[in-house]
């Protein structure tokens, strides 16, 4: 027995580093497509920006003036959606339109709860008031460089694209309390986990079909054709499922060489553990085949693994040197290159911890179908999600009659 688990986590680990090549195989082709936007004719169509918003976070307002400061030769407009005026987003609102008053702004009050995200419920009602063909959608957390919009509108010149999507890393606080540990271990694993994990699945597959909420640019024909926005209002990985059903309908999704940045709480773990947990549980019930394998990915707590199963022979840290080349090499590729993540280099250190925590994730997701998202709790069921009673909210059953 201790002969066989030693020969498979040796396998395993093998698989995981093959991944790694893939990865950076992957890397490769996104950079030429890159090149080749580039070379596109110049297409700047005027865009509804929407932006649904819940609650203020510390570093919101920064990305919403970023969207305001493009410099973009078309038109556009924000449109931002609430559930109740009084949140206190509807404040930088009014911020925003007092230091903007050039952008058209427009504030909706969304009053229906259309299903169980409130997030697509508010989408579906900011939609009828989006001026403009284009339309793009993202989180009230993003932050965007200058030439964000010119950037993803480029990519429509190409009339087969039917929605664009945008790399994305997260950035965390500047420092002492605001720089957690578990805030770096996310940061770190957006930048040398989740994308290059696009990026292999863009190799894999032969281009993308799905979508990353940092950013959701659609034609509203290929919104129609792709059934709209209220089928999503039951889905956790709504920006998944519109890609997927857009691709369906037979328009291309095109990943644009534009990386924004998101912001990053200052987690505890148990934060920490809730949020990766909602993205490994949707990941599963979105991609299956596709989350079966990740977990040979996970090629550095592989190799360790076998350094122990072998009972530290010689060949088991040679695997274990060349799972941390080219692990390091992906992580430094992608996050450090593609996407210019400056965290990287200061966190790398923490990789076989975050890789350690990724795979424990990975098979923790099997445990359970329970999702934390914000303050309210889901269980999850083919990528729709259910709201989770407290017990102190479940209704009594009424008194039985006496007879």
């Amino acid at each position: 027995m201790a002969t066989g688990i030693e020969i498979l986590t040796a396998l395993v680990t093998l698989s995981g580093i093959a991944y790694m090549l893939l990865a950076l195989l992957g890397a490769r082709d996104f950079l030429a497509s890159v090149r080749h936007a580039r070379t596109l004719p110049p297409y700047a169509p005027p865009v509804s920006i929407l932006k649904p918003l819940k609650g203020v976070d510390p570093r919101m307002y920064a990305g919403l003036a970023s969207h305001c400061r493009q410099q973009y030769a078309g038109g556009f407009e924000l449109v931002f959606g609430l559930s109740s005026l009084d949140d206190p987003a509807a404040e930088q609102v009014a911020r925003l339109r007092a230091e903007f008053p050039e952008i058209p702004i427009q504030l909706i009050h969304c009053t229906e709860r259309l299903g169980t995200s409130g997030k697509v419920s508010n989408l579906v009602q900011m939609l009828p008031h989006a001026t403009y063909e284009h339309i793009l959608i993202n989180d009230s957390d993003i932050l965007v460089p200058p030439g964000y919009l010119t950037g993803v509108m480029r990519c429509f010149a190409e009339p087969e694209v039917g929605m664009v999507t945008a790399p994305y890393l997260g950035r965390t606080g500047v420092g002492g309390r605001d720089r957690t540990v578990w805030a770096r271990l996310e940061a770190l694993g957006i930048s040398t986990d989740f994308f290059p994990g696009v990026l292999t699945a863009r190799k894999l597959e032969g281009g993308i079909r799905f979508g990353l909420g940092s950013t959701l640019a659609v034609t509203k024909a290929a919104l129609a054709a792709a059934g709209g926005l209220q089928p999503l209002t039951e889905y956790l990985a709504d920006d998944y499922e519109l890609g997927h059903r857009i691709a369906g309908a037979g328009f291309r999704v095109e990943l644009a060489g534009v990386p924004v940045e998101t912001s990053v709480p200052a987690w505890t773990l148990s934060g920490f553990w809730n949020h990766q947990m909602r993205w490994a549980r949707s990941t599963r019930d979105s991609r299956k085949l596709g989350y079966l394998g990740l977990g040979v990915t996970y090629c550095l707590p592989w190799a360790l693994a076998t350094c122990v199963a072998s009972g530290g022979a010689l060949w088991s840290f040679t695997l274990l040197t060349l799972a941390l080349l080219a692990r390091i090499s992906v992580a430094l590729t992608v996050g450090a290159g593609l996407l210019r993540d400056d965290q990287v280099l200061r966190d790398l250190w923490l990789l076989p911890l975050r890789d350690c925590f990724g795979l424990l994730f990975w098979a923790w997701a099997f445990a359970g179908d329970t999702v934390q998202w914000r303050d309210e709790r889901f269980r999850l069921q083919d990528g729709r999600i259910r709201p989770v009673l407290a017990a102190a909210e479940i209704p009594s059953p009424p008194p039985a009659k006496s007879t």
